[in-house]
């Protein structure tokens, strides 16, 4: 059994190993782990670069990788708290975005400003129990390579947006895009796909 089985399955011995990395209340690793831990554990690519004014609420338990030549610009928030965080390889994460595993997002993905890509929910059905009480639940997203995400976009729990897809400024992504189309709306829609027969993009 390893190390994390055996935590797992120790409630008393979680909460004390979550005390000891996270301050009760709060995202962000304490700054041990931060310094003394988390360089040794996950991985960034050469190239890479993160900006001294992102957040970044990663934690040991779950993974965060970086691909080479990838950046993630100031503003934004990562967190690998219930899930692990993987991007690829000259990707770019734009501004002010919020990134919340678990999320595997792909090569040469653009991200643009003030994107929430959350792959976590709260459980709300039982009315006798506050929210926050009640069970996160949690459903991996995946953008695929070469995707332009625009500015103020949602991505919701779950969704799959396929290779080459453009996901319009403002969109709210619920369901997943197949690959090489253009989606725009609230709920986004496929508006346009690429036609290989014609090499042209074509409304649906």
């Amino acid at each position: 059994m390893s190390l994390k089985d055996t935590i797992n399955k120790n409630p008393n011995l979680k909460n004390l190993v979550h005390w000891m990395l996270v301050p009760a209340g709060e995202a962000r690793p304490r700054i041990w782990v931060k310094w003394l831990v988390n360089p040794f554990i996950h991985k960034r690519g050469s190239g890479s670069t993160i900006r001294w004014r992102t957040r970044m609420d990663v934690l040991p338990f779950n993974q965060f990788q970086l691909g080479e030549d990838s950046t993630i610009e100031d503003f934004s928030t990562i967190n690998n708290g219930v899930g692990d965080v993987i991007i690829g390889h000259s990707s770019l994460i734009g501004m002010g975005n919020t990134i919340i595993g678990p999320i595997q997002i792909g090569n040469n993905v653009i991200f643009a400003q003030n994107i929430v890509a959350s792959a976590l929910n709260h459980a709300y059905r039982d009315p006798d129990q506050p929210i926050q009480a009640q069970p996160i639940l949690k459903s991996q997203i995946v953008i695929e390579d070469d995707c332009w995400i625009a500015a103020n976009a949602v991505i919701t729990a779950g969704v799959r947006i396929g290779k080459h897809s453009v996901i319009a400024a403002g969109a709210i992504v619920t369901k997943d895009i197949p690959p090489y189309s253009v989606a725009a709306g609230n709920p986004a829609k496929v508006l346009k796909q690429y036609n290989f027969e014609t090499k042209n993009w074509e409304r649906v």
